[in-house]
């Protein structure tokens, strides 16, 4: 976990635009966790807003319904509202209403999603997803959002 942090962190640090740096991020995520997709939104505070910044793995139809997200609605709207992860076994078969309808064509089966914070500021949320029915751990749910939390302090 260490050395994740510190490359995730160095990462976050090297100047390079944050939408190109967010993206390398999350795939270093996902590698870690052996998921296929994942999301990071920022948080428009203003007009209560997350903002689609970087993308892996989504179906090109999957990227309009996402780009944008109201907090309260969806997985990371959940999330932020709440300002606690949101996890789903199984997307397909999901009936909690907790995900939007049309999420079901991402193709994901389990899903995570958990706060990116700077101390106790909510800045949006980072998402990952397998394409298999899979409940991500407490350890796993515990270190996205400590990554998360690396996230955050250097955006928000």
């Amino acid at each position: 976990m260490k050395k994740l942090r510190e490359k995730i962190s160095s990462l976050l640090k090297n100047g390079q635009p944050h939408e190109i740096v967010l993206q390398e991020t999350l795939r270093i995520v996902l590698v870690e966790f052996r998921s296929e997709t994942g999301t990071i939104h920022l948080l428009d505070y203003e007009k209560q807003l997350l903002h689609l910044v970087a993308q892996v793995g989504l179906p090109p139809q999957m990227l309009e319904i996402v780009k944008t997200i109201p907090v309260g609605k969806g997985i990371a709207g959940q999330v932020i509202a709440q300002g606690r992860p949101v996890t789903i076994c199984n997307l397909q078969t999901d009936t909690s209403g907790v995900a939007k309808p049309g999420a079901k064509q991402s193709g994901v089966g389990g899903a995570l999603c958990v706060p990116v914070r700077n101390g106790d500021i909510i800045g949006g949320a980072i998402g990952i997803g397998t394409t298999r029915p899979y409940e991500y751990t407490p350890d796993e749910t515990r270190l996205l959002e400590d990554i998360g939390r690396v996230i955050g302090s250097s955006l928000v």
